[in-house]
């Protein structure tokens, strides 16, 4: 892996990917986005949720956090089921979400202490995690209302989202200016483009949060759902959940998805990686690393149903999150509680803390450059 290179490349490039996915859902024919009102903010502001559909499979997604309120997909009997863990009201988005299908940046995954230096000056950003910043501060981008601009093109059908971060916004530099491209294509796959620009050097990572449960959201546990990730190392974190620099082997331990297995069969191991993060909350480092195009990465399947989807990525980590903080407080958009274990969250990304680790791939974006990054979620049964 090339640890020096930003992720800068060409977004259009997952088409490769998608147009080869095999055993995809039966193609249908694409509609315009249908727009309806979800709700209304504290201070009147109208979010709107965007309805589209495509090669078999149905979502939707708000202005508010560019949220993925829903995404429907079929199981090997043809029985659409909501995969994604959400509310069915903006109030629960605002108040209580764990970041539910949002988009998330500035920064994705955490900063130790909230702190970095770039280019000799100091920066402090929002801390909302502890002592550490996660997810770009308490108002990132998952609590922005971002514009949105539908389209048709071909075959596809999308959403551009449009969001401005100005220069001080939760505490980090430079105006930065984010696209971000929802795509369901004629098979029924998601393609997430990323873009943005600066006028003044920054870091940047952007990612997003669904709360993945094949079975069905509300259904229960993912623990029997079968996962592998195309990764020999991963990054140990400390007691704050920050990455202590290591790449550190997975052979030998629970974080070993070389191979495809249930995601409960090593987690109630006495590992003191699993103790600290209440379960799995880590970042993989991807055996392609940084990838001009789209690469296959992982595989998670679920075996009452049917329902894989398969992730290609253009970036070098990927953040295996097993759903260990979701409580028992949250009810969700099908009526049912939700609680640890009901569902995984799977991130591409650059590593956390990178800005406080020279070994990590950089995530400094400077002026006149552009970021780019493309995951591709594709739908089989």
């Amino acid at each position: 892996m090339d640890m020096s290179r930003r992720t800068v490349i060409a977004g259009a490039a997952a088409a490769g990917i998608t147009a080869a996915t095999i055993g995809s859902a039966h193609a249908t024919g694409a509609g315009t986005p249908v727009k309806s009102l979800f709700g209304k903010l504290a201070d009147g502001t109208k979010v709107y949720s965007w309805s589209l559909a495509n090669g078999g499979t149905r979502m939707k997604v708000l202005s508010y956090g560019g949220i993925v309120q829903s995404l429907e997909i079929p199981d090997r009997r043809g029985r659409l089921a909501n995969v994604s863990l959400g509310f069915d009201n903006i109030e629960d988005y605002v108040a209580k979400s764990p970041y539910f299908g949002a988009l998330i940046g500035r920064y994705g995954n955490r900063i130790g202490k909230g702190q970095f230096s770039l280019d000799g000056k100091a920066y402090q950003v929002n801390v909302n995690d502890g002592v550490n910043s996660l997810h770009g501060g308490a108002k990132g981008f998952d609590k922005r209302v971002w514009d949105v601009e539908p389209f048709t093109k071909g075959s596809d059908v999308g959403l551009h989202l449009h969001y401005t971060s100005v220069d001080g916004e939760m505490g980090y530099p430079g105006t930065l200016k984010v696209k971000v491209t929802y795509t369901l294509t004629r098979h029924g796959d998601w393609r997430i483009d990323y873009e943005a620009t600066t006028d003044k050097a920054t870091v940047v990572n952007l990612t997003s949060h669904v709360y993945w449960n094949l079975a069905g959201e509300g259904s229960g546990t993912i623990e029997n759902h079968q996962l592998k990730i195309d990764a020999s190392r991963y990054t140990p974190v400390d007691s704050g959940l920050i990455p202590t620099g290591e790449l550190a082997p997975v052979a030998g331990t629970p974080f070993d998805f070389r191979r495809s297995k249930a995601i409960g069969e090593d987690l109630r191991e006495a590992h003191q990686q699993l103790l600290y993060g209440k379960g799995i909350d880590h970042n993989w480092v991807l055996d392609k690393g940084i990838s001009p195009r789209p690469e296959w990465i992982a595989t998670l399947k679920d075996p009452s149903s049917g329902r894989t989807l398969r992730m290609a990525s253009t970036e070098p980590g990927l953040q295996f999150y097993s759903g260990n903080f979701l409580d028992g407080t949250l009810v969700g958009s099908g009526g049912s509680v939700y609680r640890q274990g009901d569902a995984l969250c799977l991130e591409t990304q650059h590593f956390p803390d990178s800005p406080n680790k020279p070994s990590f791939p950089s995530t400094v974006l400077r002026p006149g450059q552009t970021y780019r990054s493309t995951t591709v979620h594709s739908f089989s049964r």
